[in-house]
C-alpha cells in the first residue's frame, strides 16, 4: 500500500479549496468542507495551513503560479531579458483583468477577505515568482545583459520584487498598462542597474 505523502495531502487540499472558492467563495467556504473535498482529516489539514486564510493565501499563490507557468510559452518567445520583463508587467496584469478569472471575482466580491487572505499568502509569493523569473534571469547572465558580478539569485528575487510593484502599484510617472512607459522605465533603470557590477 502507497503511503500519502504530504506533498500530495497539500496539492489535494488546495485543489479542493480552489475548487470550493469557485463555488461558494470565501466566506462561504470552511476548513472542514476543504478536509471532506480533499478526502483528510482535519488533523491532517490543520498540519499543513494552520488556518482559513492560510489555506487561502496559498491557494491564491497556487492560482498566481498556474498562471505565470501559462505566460512561459509567450516569455519564451521573446529574445531579450528588457522585453520579457516588459511583457511580464503586461502579463501579470492580465491575471485580474479577465473577467472570468476566479482569483477577479473574489477579489472584486470579497474584497476584505481577499486582501487578508492574500497578505497570508503573499510570504510564498516572493519566492515562487523569482523562481519563476530564475532560468530567464540564468539566460540574460549568459547573453551578456546582467553583470556576471551579480548574484542571480538575488537577481531574481529583485525582478519578482519590481514585476510585483510594477504591476500592482501604478504611480504618477509611468502606466502600467503602457508597454512603451514600462518598457522605457526597464531601459533607463532596471537594465543599466543589471549590467553594472554590483557594490561591495
Amino acid at each position: 500500500m502507497t503511503q500519502t505523502t504530504p506533498e500530495t495531502v497539500s496539492e489535494r487540499l488546495l485543489i479542493a479549496t480552489e475548487k470550493l472558492l469557485a463555488d461558494k467563495g470565501i466566506r462561504s467556504t470552511t476548513m472542514q468542507q476543504v478536509a471532506e473535498l480533499a478526502g483528510v482529516s482535519r488533523a491532517w489539514l490543520y498540519r499543513h495551513y494552520p488556518d482559513k486564510q492560510a489555506m487561502i493565501g496559498a491557494t491564491i499563490v497556487r492560482l498566481n503560479e498556474a498562471f505565470w507557468n501559462d505566460a512561459r510559452i509567450e516569455l519564451d518567445s521573446i529574445p531579450d531579458f528588457a522585453g520579457q520583463l516588459t511583457a511580464g508587467v503586461r502579463i501579470g496584469r492580465g491575471a485580474y483583468d479577465d473577467p472570468g478569472a476566479l482569483l477577479l471575482r473574489l477579489r472584486t466580491s470579497e474584497p476584505e477577505e481577499f486582501a487578508a487572505c492574500a497578505g497570508a499568502g503573499v510570504a510564498g509569493l516572493i519566492p515562487a515568482l523569482a523562481l519563476f523569473w530564475r532560468p530567464y534571469v540564468d539566460a540574460a547572465a549568459t547573453r551578456g545583459e546582467i553583470d556576471p558580478a551579480h548574484d542571480l539569485g538575488e537577481v531574481a528575487e529583485w525582478i519578482a520584487r519590481v514585476e510585483i510593484s510594477l504591476g500592482t502599484a501604478p504611480g504618477d510617472a509611468i502606466d502600467p498598462d503602457d508597454a512603451a512607459q514600462v518598457r522605457r522605465h526597464i531601459d533607463r533603470y532596471v537594465m543599466p542597474g543589471l549590467r553594472t557590477p554590483p557594490a561591495p
